[in-house]
């Protein structure tokens, strides 16, 4: 499948992003473009899916921006490697079980690089260090076309997560590489990319 990758060395603001991933839904739609796979970072940024609610809100104070993204409210911040894709689910299979089940693996073989164990929940999306939330998924389709994705914590600060709810889920926690394994991880992003396009190709 023909897809273009980009990784982003300097950090890119939410809204710009999305203008991106929206002109490639629009231009995939038209039967035009390449998919695509995006790595990257942003500042400190609160974004709220289409399930959230103002009580997921601690800190009023925050500036939240609302996306059409499924989930719940989360943080983007430095240190947490965001992976956007774009993908035509008209050519591959149309089956978006599988497309989360993927992104899952994807996640899980990208942490076991590191010796780190995570696991999917069957009642919360996302990946899982024992009960703490170490990778976010949050997704849409639009005629068939897949777009938004993935984070995960890499060495970014969590105290910040303190100002909301994440993702709705008051009673767990959230971790990093680094809390995990008490060391920063660099030059990674050509594995992320690896493991994301290898397993996205099995769809």
């Amino acid at each position: 499948m023909n897809t273009e990758v980009k990784i982003s060395k300097s950090r890119i603001s939410y809204k710009t992003a999305m203008k991106v991933l929206y002109k490639r839904v629009d231009e995939l739609k038209a039967g035009k473009g390449k998919e695509l796979l995006w790595i990257l970072e942003h500042p400190t940024t609160y974004t709220s899916g289409i399930r959230s609610n103002n009580n997921e809100i601690l800190d009023k104070k925050i500036k939240v921006i609302k996306t059409n993204r499924g989930g719940k409210i989360t943080l983007h911040n430095p240190g947490q490697k965001i992976i956007y894709f774009v993908i035509n689910l008209n050519k591959r299979k149309k089956d978006i079980r599988k497309l989360i089940s993927v992104i899952e693996k994807s996640i899980i073989d990208f942490l076991s690089i590191y010796g780190i164990e995570g696991k999917k929940d069957k009642n919360n999306i996302g990946i899982w260090v024992d009960n703490k939330k170490i990778a976010a998924i949050g997704l849409r389709i639009s005629k068939w076309i897949a777009y938004h994705g993935c984070s995960i914590n890499i060495n970014n600060d969590l105290k910040q997560y303190r100002k909301i709810i994440p993702c709705g889920l008051d009673n767990k926690k959230v971790t990093s590489i680094y809390s995990e394994k008490n060391k920063v991880i660099k030059n990674f992003e050509d594995k992320l990319v690896r493991i994301f396009l290898n397993n996205i190709n099995s769809i």
